[in-house]
């Protein structure tokens, strides 16, 4: 392992070397990381992201004796940012959420299109469109979605549960109308 005092001064020179950074660095954001995370997994991922994130951006790094500050505040920021995803858009196991999926056939999803069901989104009811087209096609999150439609977060979630629940309704009907024959193009 690098001298922390030697490598200083070598980064002041600007020869920075990479992997002594990783060497003199890696354990402590580890540590730091798994304060954070509490899983390894996770751990590893942030301190991965970090150090690419280093060797993306790092020499716009004026100071190199603040590099173990950089590091660190970038690994955080990192750590946020994927909190912030998973609030956004939060992992769940399909066993927990089974009486919340749709009973639609494969067969059906299958026969139909993201157009088809971008007409059939037309169909709901006009309060509802918005919000569910919010949410599914521009991935906005709830909160965005109040503030833009101005209205309560209640609001929000009972109007994308009701739109899905006429979407819904709107596919099965379809999927009960015998199919048209599509025209070939010459």
């Amino acid at each position: 392992m690098p001298d922390q005092s030697s490598y200083v001064s070598d980064s002041q020179r600007g020869d920075l070397d990479f992997q002594g950074l990783v060497d003199l660095h890696y354990a402590a954001l580890y540590r730091f990381a798994m304060s954070l995370t509490y899983t390894e997994h996770d751990a590893s991922d942030l301190v991965q992201e970090t150090f690419l994130t280093w060797a993306e951006k790092g020499h716009q790094l004026q100071d190199f004796t603040k590099v173990k500050g950089w590091l660190f505040t970038t690994l955080h920021r990192a750590f946020l940012a994927s909190r912030r995803r998973s609030t956004r858009f939060p992992h769940l196991e399909l066993t927990e959420v089974e009486a919340e999926l749709p009973s639609v056939e494969p067969d059906l999803v299958n026969r139909l299109d993201a157009q088809e069901i971008v007409v059939l989104l037309g169909q709901v009811d006009a309060q509802f469109q918005a919000a569910v087209a919010m949410f599914y096609l521009e991935d906005y999150s709830y909160p965005e979605i109040a503030t833009i439609l101005e209205v309560p977060l209640g609001t929000v979630k009972s109007r994308i549960a009701r739109g899905l629940t006429q979407l819904r309704a709107l596919v099965l009907r379809k999927s009960s109308l015998p199919e048209e024959p599509r025209k070939e193009l010459t």
